[in-house]
């Protein structure tokens, strides 16, 4: 079958657009309280939200704190007082109906489940990643959905790869690679872990460590046929059309 037997794929950004789900929570919820989302407003989140996420993966605070502070500081920042675990409830409501995929996605996963063991490893509350990938169509596809409020670890906490490699049947970490878009999650959680890391880098973001190299970095998700050394379908039909025509 060649180099590899698993495939860890992380979820948001990778295979679903987190982004466009993120933007339509938001904006629902902020039509909840008739209040205006505007740029700066979303920017003041994303940074309000991302120091908190990263003072949990330094074991400062625990996730409970991460998701459920996050809104409340957000809206101090005006001025407003809001019930922070409230917003956190319906923002979460609003999250799990949101399953945009990244083009070609399902296709990818559909072709690649009958040559490999297919694993979601992702952050994030077990519900509504579960409800998100049903609802994508991606999930029959999958042996296991390993979401780090079920294991109580988050990537790239070594917890996180020793709970998932431990509910593995006859796992081969030497045959085994990561595909994701977190360079801190994914490609060091990875490399720490000791498996090969495929960083699916289509932001073109710059790379945190000069250290931490990922096994490879791709653009599009396409380029992971290339790298697992198998043809799409599509193509294979092509192929057997051209050879029939001579």
């Amino acid at each position: 079958m060649g180099q590899y037997k698993t495939l860890l794929f992380d979820l948001d950004d990778t295979l679903l657009d987190f982004g466009a789900s993120e933007e339509v929570a938001l904006q629902n919820l902020f039509n909840d309280q008739q209040f205006t989302l505007t740029p700066d407003i979303k920017a003041n989140y994303k940074k309000i939200n991302e120091s908190l996420w990263k003072a949990y993966e330094n074991d400062e605070m625990d996730r409970d704190e991460v998701v459920n502070k996050r809104f409340a500081l957000l809206f101090e920042q005006y001025g407003i007082n809001v019930d922070g675990v409230a917003l956190e409830k319906n923002y979460r409501r609003y999250l799990s109906e949101g399953h945009h995929s990244i083009e070609g996605a399902l296709d990818l996963i559909q072709r690649l489940h009958t040559e490999f063991d297919l694993y979601i490893v992702t952050n994030g509350a077990s519900p509504t990643q579960q409800k998100r990938l049903k609802d994508s169509g991606l999930d029959p596809y999958f042996k296991k959905v390993f979401v780090s409020e079920d294991t109580g670890y988050q990537k790239p906490m070594k917890g996180f790869f020793d709970y998932t490699f431990s509910h593995i049947e006859n796992l081969d970490l030497s045959k085994t690679l990561i595909i994701g878009d977190s360079f801190s999650a994914d490609v060091t959680g990875g490399w720490n872990a000791g498996i090969d890391t495929c960083w699916v880098n289509i932001k073109e973001q710059v790379r945190l460590s000069t250290e931490i190299i990922p096994t490879y970095e791709i653009r599009k998700l396409e380029e992971i046929y290339g790298i697992l050394g198998i043809e799409r379908e599509t193509d294979g039909w092509e192929s057997l059309l051209r050879t029939a025509m001579k």
